[in-house]
């Protein structure tokens, strides 16, 4: 059996890979220290719970498993958190990424899926992102990401861990059969809030900022398929197996929806209002963020098939009606 350990493989994006790659013939081995993640949504292959600070359990998990590769995908990740508690950020998100790679290698296990994000190139506002844009971040969750990407680089040197790195933006939808979904505490994510909203579990989603200067006020964000996202992460495992080098690659659409876009799409999907109110602006909100994919669609081959609003939104009301971890 082909094991790969996947970290935060109970959380949203992590218990959706490792659905994928059982899929895909392989056996995810999550490794999940359940503070953030659902014992719930580990349906796909062993479990071992612990930290990623915890290197005796790490290892005892290496040498049980031998792993042929890791997809990393925990992490702490709440923007407004991290700026008003950074430390906390630096030391889970660092030191644990830092002991998982350090234990990897100490394995033998030399292939690494990495988890990144956006929020590494901090404000640059109104332009499509690639790959070579300057990353600048603005705060201690996108700073510990960009940092890990650094480690990955050293070790990669050192050692020759090759790496393949996801910088994606907003991830939306739902495992289109149900059986993994979104679900957080405190929820965050514009989509999830929205469906509470119409189902009643909270008064009413807030809208921040009307005055952005888009065709209708609302700032633009790129949304992907949560399927679509894991799909590249297959991709990148096999990418590596095939000896090709390490790379960074963007995942996103390389078009945004407004958040009244995402309203009306929820009203026309769930056949249902939603209650909202309008607020201020938060600080740090761009008017438009957009991701250039070019490089993973022409060299990964990757065709996200599920990335439409319409379809992102269906899936995640499907979910969200089920209420699997709502207990």
């Amino acid at each position: 059996m082909t094991h790969v350990l996947v970290t935060g493989g109970a959380g949203y994006i992590g218990s959706h890979a490792c659905k994928a790659l059982k899929a895909a013939g392989y056996v995810p081995v999550t490794y999940d220290n359940l503070i953030t993640g659902w014992q719930d949504a580990v349906k796909f292959g062993p479990f071992v719970q612990g930290d990623l600070t915890d290197r005796a359990t790490l290892d005892a998990a290496f040498a049980e498993y031998k792993p042929i590769a890791v997809m990393h995908f925990a992490a702490l990740s709440q923007v407004g958190e991290a700026m008003k508690e950074p430390g906390k950020y630096w030391h889970n998100n660092v030191t644990g990424s830092l002991s998982l790679i350090e234990a990897a290698v100490a394995a033998g296990c030399l292939d690494f899926v990495f988890s990144s994000t956006c929020a590494t190139y901090g404000e640059h506002d109104n332009v499509v992102l690639d790959e070579e844009t300057n990353q600048e971040p603005l705060n201690a969750y996108g700073a510990s990401k960009k940092a890990i990407e650094d480690i990955l680089k050293d070790f990669e040197a050192a050692y020759g861990l090759r790496h393949v790195i996801f910088r994606y933006f907003n991830v939306a939808g739902a495992d289109p059969e149900a059986e993994v979904g979104e679900f957080h505490r405190p929820e965050t994510h514009l989509i999830p809030l929205m469906l509470d909203a119409i189902e009643g579990k909270r008064d009413a989603l807030t809208v921040f900022g009307t005055d952005y200067e888009t065709p209708d006020g609302t700032c633009i964000r790129d949304y992907v398929h949560v399927c679509d996202l894991v799909d590249a992460h297959v991709l990148g495992l096999k990418w590596l197996e095939e000896g090709k080098g390490s790379r960074v690659f963007n995942l996103g659409t390389g078009s945004g929806f407004s958040v009244r876009e995402v309203i009306d799409h929820s009203r026309a999907v769930t056949n249902r209002d939603v209650p909202y109110v309008e607020g201020p602006r938060r600080p740090g909100d761009c008017t438009k963020l957009v991701s250039g994919s070019v490089r993973a669609v022409e060299e990964l081959g990757w065709t996200p098939t599920r990335s439409t609003l319409h379809t992102m939104i269906e899936d995640a009301w499907r979910w969200h009606q089920a209420g699997h971890y709502d207990k």
